[in-house]
């Protein structure tokens, strides 16, 4: 196959030269014993980055969610999140399997979770049912297609949360995103929430890892669970280092992938047999419905796999695009020439 133009996910991202070389000058020690100075200089920067007060290395954004969660939550415990956060539809059901919580459903509103959803879904308090503890969020919003919550957004939820006695859970893989599309600090949009998980191995393009930060009494606790789950790492810095670099250099240049996803869209809605609305796209995610009678979504992301063009399918008649730093204003063009080809022939 000749030209490759992957489009799965900012997952895919190589680290770059930089984080290579600081990953080779890592100074490391055992962070199970707290001995790595350059994991403790992730934590510190992250948490500081956030304004919490302390973080803790984890291997995935999975795992720091399902850490939070274990910190947070009781067996029996009741967790509101949305149907189609990626706590609830893309985490192997760990939040009921491992954490034995209850999850109780929020309506879908493009990735945003209002106050009158919450306030409806929160019961009488009777022995009868379990007992609401916390309410998660995600924001940017894997499932609604890179969909932003807004500062105000995000503050009316956590305060009716706290109004009835929620901790709160922020799942920030992309917050950064957010932060850039929102023309603010990451900081403001993490300001009331409890705790946040962030990845540095998507747009931020490390090659492994996320942080989890919150007050320095929850990140106790959580190192403790982080254990349990087998997520204690030894000479982790090496990895750590990574991140660093990451967290220094690539967040401004986020902008980047947004301004390719839209133009990604911009070009889709021109194409026959797709239906998008290129508005509707705030950052680095691309939905697109595939209408065309004579090609289901399928067999469009196959064809296109077939001429080096790779996507996700996302449901029976919708893929999902994602624009990340290995993809440049030259592969969009030459994607959109092969979804032209493929589309409706």
């Amino acid at each position: 196959m000749g030209r490759i133009v992957d489009l799965r996910s900012d997952t895919v991202t190589q680290p770059t030269e930089a984080m290579r070389e600081a990953m080779y000058r890592a100074k490391v020690g055992d962070d199970v014993y707290g001995e790595d100075p350059t994991v403790n200089e992730l934590e510190e920067y992250t948490a500081a980055l956030l304004g919490k007060e302390a973080g803790l290395f984890v291997t995935s954004g999975t795992m720091g969610n399902l850490v939070a969660l274990l910190t947070h939550l009781k067996k029996g415990d009741e967790v509101l999140l949305g149907a189609e956060s990626h706590i609830y539809y893309y985490e192997v059901g760990g939040v009921s399997a491992l954490v034995g919580a209850l999850p109780c459903l929020l309506p879908h509103r493009d990735g945003k979770i209002l106050p009158e959803d919450i306030r409806a879904a929160l019961r009488p308090k009777s022995m009868h049912f379990p007992n609401p503890t916390l309410l998660c969020l995600e924001n940017t919003h894997n499932r609604g297609g890179g969909t932003v919550t807004t500062v105000e957004e995000m503050e009316a939820a956590v305060e009716c949360a706290k109004e009835h006695g929620l901790m709160t859970h922020l799942d920030g893989a992309r917050i950064f995103n957010a932060a850039v599309a929102l023309g603010v600090e990451a900081k403001e949009i993490a300001k009331h929430v409890d705790s946040v998980q962030l990845c540095l191995s998507k747009g931020l393009a490390a090659p492994v890892g996320s942080v989890l930060v919150g007050s320095r009494q929850f990140i106790a606790r959580a190192r403790k669970w982080r254990k349990m789950v087998g997520g204690g790492m030894r000479q982790a810095g090496v990895m750590a280092a990574a991140g660093l670099v990451a967290l220094q250099t690539m967040i401004e240049r986020l902008k980047e992938d947004h301004g390719l996803a839209k133009k990604l869209a911009e070009g889709l809605a021109k194409l026959p047999g797709v239906s998008i609305n290129p508005d509707s796209v705030q950052t680095n995610i691309v939905v697109v419905e595939i209408d065309c009678k004579s090609l289901g979504a399928e067999a469009f992301v196959q064809q296109c796999a077939a001429r080096g063009i790779k996507m996700n399918l996302v449901s029976d008649n919708m893929v999902r695009l994602v624009t990340h730093k290995d993809v440049n204003e030259q592969d969009i063009d030459y994607a959109l020439e092969i979804f032209a080809q493929v589309l409706c022939k």
